[in-house]
């Protein structure tokens, strides 16, 4: 292959050097092995000059060109300006190019940080950005709005919640990509591959072909540069002017939204649960300021969400286990909106549009039904009953408008329409929430199925479960695919909706553990450290949407709906309530003029209104309301063409001629290095430092969750109680919980406890923990199987007696030697001195330590102890300190006087 069409991984590293006349961004592989050089020309005021020779250079030829430009660079003696080459910044990406009233500005990013891995794959989030101005100071035109836009422009906080990966296309999700590694296509690299490498890549087939069902040729690979989807990507508009001049190793699409790891250990095999959710980019904004949906069909606040789960043990995309599922969210695709005009916490919910044929309804499931196949469920979660009519007028206009879209749909693919009071149940002492919501869930999740990457084990055979048989989905020999998906959404989508979303999500990991061999049945219980681990997860991806899109973090959360949360959650609530209040009424506005600006919704110009100058961003939103129809969609067929007739299966992923034309993909073989994981992913040609291996920053860990005592089931789908959790979760420990963890692993009996103790451990305490007066704990119950108070050890006939089983649920055959017994007998002695003591009975020292020696030791032992000695001087000084906290004050000695009187004289004399 030539070297002008080599390969490097995606550019990591880049360095930036200036000269008075150009700016020189040379950019890296991790292994600083391959170099890509860009020259920027800043000598144009206005226009962005960008030149790529497409070029991959070695480190020496690097070092040559940057000599050859500081030598040229230098300026001669006598004449003012730096001289040579300097550098100006070192980043890892290029955010965009952006141009407001002035010259073009590169946003870099030189700080980010590992948020998650999939698959050897490195997900990193954005922890800070540099805005560079290209044009020098001798060409550069000032004008006196640049600086406000600047400053708009970067109100959208870059290092909050953005997130890219050099290697993974996260605008698509797990099933997308992995699809796509499998579907035959036409090579978009101009370079012919070599004999040797088609050999290299046909031999390799041990990679998942999820359309073998259907006969079409295969072209494995293992790798790919695939075009994003750009509904969710953010700066697609801002690399949209050099998309088409620069190589794509340069491209970099970031997302918006959440993404979080944790890590379950099942009996020592890690599993990782990863939680993506990608923030639409379309129709973006604030709470107030964007409701319902624009005339593209696109809805505000849409989200899609993708729990992932895989073997942590394999990296590999093709030998590894992975799945995922997905599931969305996004306001009630209508023509509404509520009027602000009036500081009101709930303003009015109007209709802004007659829509009669849901021609903009039509729309947004068209684009649900090419991404995500069929069936398309809605769970409407708005009020039904209101005293006056508030969210009803949403339910009562939305249903209408599915019954239209489903009358001219084939049966097998209509739309489902669920409709749940959410609110008024919460409300009812009769009605548990979160069982309905399982409920739903156990349907929805059986109707759309899951992705995963492998066919069933052979457990499944031997052990069936009732509820696998009829999980739905696409069924292949070697996998399963998702088809369709569960729109959830309620008035905000926020935080009804995060919990309706957590427990489908909860059943669907279940489904997924189950598919995965690490459960026996596909069923998960509360106050489990997997599903305590899930929820946590959950938590934290709510208050980041919430946070973007309302102001504030999740006011209602799985606990408040569970009716488990402590009283102080409710003072926080009330916080929550006004801190979104206090957003949406003062600062939404900003917020919502930088989102514009960012995703160049209003490009500034001399020619046109300033941003800040505009009434409404209506028609920044709903432009082809401004133009002419030249041809109306159809009411009755509503969908694009080609989409039905590749249902159930989503017409994104199908592999057919007319989808293969928008797709551009750059096939790639197993010896690039392009696609080596390991280099990728363990660094050997580097010695990294400690903040490089463990900067990924998961979110939790099950070890987190798992009790610390000893003797536990370290499963994480025990059933564990409140008072087993581990405590480092709760953050910092009561005194009442201190105890009860020191009562439990202590090695042996408990101490007698004092009256607030007994009062306190005797509520927290359950009725298998609680002893008898009469009775030794159940620590101390094998000292008792050996030895009895006031005698010797027993015999081995007497031993025999009582068998091992019981206490220890073993059996020895051989018992232990006599000397070994003696030793025990010592120690279980030493254990009974310390019993528990009535709660009426006065403490005496005598009952809690024992001070007599148990051995032949003589003096202080590992057996035995005796009373310290104590002198007469400190006994007198302890007993002076007593009375004088008793109000008794003992005459002063002539000794103590004169030194009061030798400090009074030092002291004021």
């Amino acid at each position: 292959m030539p070297q002008s069409s080599a390969l490097i991984s995606g550019v990591q590293s880049l360095v930036v050097y200036e000269t008075r006349a150009r700016y020189f961004v040379v950019g890296s592989n991790e292994a600083q092995t391959k170099h890509r050089v860009l020259k920027i020309d800043r000598t144009e005021p206005k226009d962005l000059v960008i030149i790529d020779d497409k070029h991959v250079y070695s480190q020496q030829e690097v070092r040559e060109l940057l000599g050859r430009l500081d030598l040229g660079n230098r300026t001669k003696i006598g004449q003012k300006g730096p001289s040579g080459l300097s550098r100006a910044v070192s980043a890892c990406g290029i955010v965009g190019f952006v141009r407001f009233l002035e010259g073009y500005y590169i946003v870099l990013i030189t700080k980010r940080r590992k948020m998650a891995d999939i698959g050897g794959h490195s997900i990193y989030k954005i922890e800070d950005t540099s805005m560079i101005y290209i044009p020098n100071d001798s060409v550069r035109v000032t004008h006196p709005d640049e600086a406000r836009y600047v400053r708009i422009f970067q109100n959208v906080d870059l290092s909050s919640n953005f997130y890219f990966s050099y290697s993974y296309d996260l605008s698509h999700s797990l099933q997308y990509n992995l699809t796509l590694l499998q579907r035959p296509w036409e090579s978009s690299s101009t370079a012919e591959p070599s004999v040797d490498e088609e050999h290299r890549s046909q031999s390799h087939q041990d990679s998942f072909d999820i359309f073998e069902d259907e006969g079409l040729p295969m072209q494995v690979v293992n790798g790919l540069k695939n075009e994003p989807y750009f509904k969710y990507v953010w700066n697609g508009k801002l690399l949209e002017r050099v998309q088409d001049i620069v190589h794509h190793d340069w491209l970099m699409y970031i997302i918006h939204g959440f993404c979080g790891q944790s890590k379950l250990v099942i009996y020592g095999r890690p599993v990782h649960v990863t939680l993506i959710a990608r923030r639409s980019s379309r129709f973006a904004g604030t709470r107030f300021l964007k409701r319902g949906a624009n005339c593209e069909g696109d809805v505000a606040n849409e989200v899609e969400t993708e729990q992932i789960i895989h073997d942590a043990s394999v990296m590999s995309f093709t030998a590894g286990s992975y799945s995922s599922y997905v599931q969305v969210r996004g306001s009630v695709p209508l023509y509404w909106s509520q009027d602000i005009s009036t500081m009101m916490p709930k303003p009015p919910i109007r209709l802004d549009q007659a829509d009669p044929y849901a021609y903009v309804a039509a729309l947004h499931f068209d684009q649900m039904l090419q991404r995500f196949g069929s069936p398309i469920i809605i769970l409407n979660l708005v009020k039904k009953r209101e005293k006056r009519k508030h969210e009803k007028i949403l339910s009562e206009e939305l249903y209408p408008a599915v019954i239209n879209l489903n009358q001219f749909l084939p049966p097998e693919h209509c739309i489902d329409y669920i409709a749940w009071d959410m609110a008024r149940y919460t409300k009812s002492k009769l009605c548990n929430v979160l069982d309905r919501l399982s409920t739903i869930a156990e349907n929805v999740v059986k109707r759309t199925g899951f992705f995963i990457n492998r066919s069933d084990f052979y457990c499944h055979t031997l052990r069936p479960d009732e509820r696998w048989g009829d999980v739905g989905g696409h069924n292949t020999s070697t996998g399963r695919l998702q088809t369709g998906v569960l729109r959830t959404n309620c008035v905000d989508c926020l935080d009804r909706t995060n919990t309706a979303q957590f427990m489908v999500g909860k059943c669907a990991l279940a489904y997924q553990l189950y598919a995965l061999g690490m459960i026996d049945k596909p069923k998960l219980q509360f106050d489990t450290d997997c599903v305590r681990l899930f929820e946590e997860l959950y938590e934290d991806h709510g208050d980041t949407l919430s946070l973007q899109y309302g102001g504030s973090q999740l006011v209602h959360r799985v606990k408040t709906y569970r009716k488990i949360a402590p009283w102080t959650q409710h003072s926080k609530d009330i916080m929550q309530t006004l801190s979104r209040y206090y957003s949406n009424a003062f600062s939404d506005a900003d917020r919502q003029d930088a989102i514009n600006l960012f995703l160049q919704v209003y490009q500034p110009s001399d020619l046109r209104p300033h941003l800040w100058e505009l009434p409404t961003d209506f028609y920044l939103h709903h432009k082809s309301s401004m133009a002419l129809v030249q041809e109306r969609r159809s009411y009755t067929y509503w969908w694009s063409e080609g989409v039905l007739s590749f249902l159930p299966v989503a017409y994104d992923e199908v592999a057919c001629k007319d989808n293969m034309k928008k797709v551009k993909v750059k096939r790639l073989n197993r010896y690039d290095e392009a696609i080596d994981i390991y280099t990728e992913f363990f660094k050997p040609y580097e010695l990294t430092s400690f903040d490089d291996t463990f900067c990924i920053a998961m979110t939790n860990s099950a070890r987190n969750f798992m009790p610390k005592t000893l003797g536990v089931d370290p499963s994480p789908f025990t059933v564990r109680k409140p008072e087993e959790t581990a405590k480092s979760v709760l953050g910092t420990k009561s005194s009442k919980e201190e105890a009860v963890l020191q009562r439990k692993t202590a090695a042996s009996a408990p101490p007698p406890p004092s009256e607030e103790a007994v009062s306190s451990t005797s509520e927290d305490d359950s009725e298998e923990d609680r002893e008898d007066d009469n009775t030794v704990s159940q620590r101390s119950t094998p000292s008792k199987l050996l030895t009895e108070s006031g005698e010797g050890p027993r015999t081995r006939e007497e031993s025999q007696q009582q068998p091992v089983r019981e206490p220890y649920g073993i059996h020895l055959d051989e018992l232990p030697a006599d000397d070994d017994l003696l030793i025990y007998q010592r120690f279980a002695h030493l254990g009974q001195s310390q019993h528990k003591v009535e709660r009426s009975e006065a403490v005496h020292l005598a009952n809690i330590i024992c001070l007599d020696p148990v051995s032949c030791f003589q003096g202080d032992s590992v057996y035995a102890t005796s009373p310290p000695q104590v002198a007469r001087d400190s006994r007198e000084v302890f007993e002076g300190h007593v009375m004088t906290g008793q109000g008794q004050v003992r005459s002063l000695c002539r000794e103590d006087v004169l030194m009061y009187r030798e400090y009074i004289r030092n002291r004021y004399m």
